[in-house]
């Protein structure tokens, strides 16, 4: 693990598998070279999230990338979350295109140019596929946050993610059903992974929407700032506080309407006094109007 401006940068084990494995079959310079490309495409990442002023722990690298802890994630604006995911792909377009033009100029020999090119290819677009946590699927969710409030996007970009992964955990063994066919490893066990991955992400939602409503001050800030227009949520009194909380949007500032039987207004208030009052209550199950109390 290196340290570098703040930032911790790892080699995730499933990385350290592959460099074992090209290293005992000859394959070094083309692992070097793909944990070049790998670098670059992290760093765009973290040069937009910098731009933007992101706060970001540790970035661990994989094969096929990365993964960037921020501290704030889920409170910030989905439409920065895109382009910070969008930047590493870009980066595999201007190094492959560097690539092919070395190879049309003559500077690097036509089979290392198509396989640098390759390579870019394969990162960038495998990277677009909308798994969590890869950027398409980062960009999958940035996208859900504007239909959907924010507990949902967690949920279907998890659904989504599983269903994707598991196909391609089916694809990569397809082989076993020709005569003669086999597994194909590596994607197999890229699969497993993003499974794997998804399956603890799921099962995570919950304190991760915690953590989402404990940064939720920061949206406050911003969107007063800007002048937006609070979006109302009209909830029954008699329903639980997280049923409440949980119908909060990413991208927007809200006000809780709380209605009585029938169709009169008990409470109105605004969403920080709301989630704050769920964050000191021992019970999530306890009618709103009595949280507001």
């Amino acid at each position: 693990m290196v340290k570098w401006r703040g930032i911790r940068w790892s080699v995730h084990p499933l990385f350290v598998l592959v460099m074992a494995a090209s290293v005992l079959t000859g394959y070094f310079v083309e692992l070097f070279t793909l944990f070049l490309i790998v670098i670059v495409h992290e760093a765009g990442h973290v040069l937009v999230a910098r731009y933007f002023g992101w706060h970001i722990r540790e970035v661990k690298l994989l094969p096929f990338g990365g993964v960037a802890e921020v501290e704030d994630a889920g409170s910030l604006p989905a439409g920065e979350d895109a382009l910070v995911a969008i930047a590493g792909p870009l980066q595999n377009v201007w190094m492959g295109l560097a690539a092919w033009g070395f190879g049309q100029l003559g500077l690097w020999e036509p089979e290392w140019s198509a396989y640098v090119v390759q390579a870019n290819m394969m990162i960038g677009l495998f990277n677009l596929l909308p798994i969590y946590p890869l950027d398409g699927g980062k960009l999958l969710q940035a996208g859900l946050s504007y239909s959907l409030n924010f507990f949902s996007v967690m949920r279907w970009t998890a659904r989504i993610s599983l269903v994707l992964s598991s196909l391609m955990i089916s694809v990569s063994l397809l082989g076993l059903l020709r005569p003669g066919g086999g597994i194909q490893m590596n994607l197999l066990v890229i699969g497993t992974f993003l499974f794997m991955t998804n399956w603890t992400y799921n099962r995570s939602i919950p304190y991760l929407f915690i953590r989402f409503l404990m940064h939720r001050d920061q949206v406050v800030i911003r969107k007063m700032a800007q002048g937006v227009l609070a979006s109302p949520i009209v909830v029954d009194g008699r329903q639980s506080a997280v049923y409440a909380v949980r119908l909060l949007w990413r991208e927007r500032y809200h006000l809780f309407y709380v209605m009585e039987r029938g169709s009169s207004i008990a409470r109105v208030a605004p969403e920080q006094r709301v989630v704050d009052r769920y964050l000191l209550e021992r019970n999530p199950n306890r009618p709103v109007i009595e949280l507001l109390q």
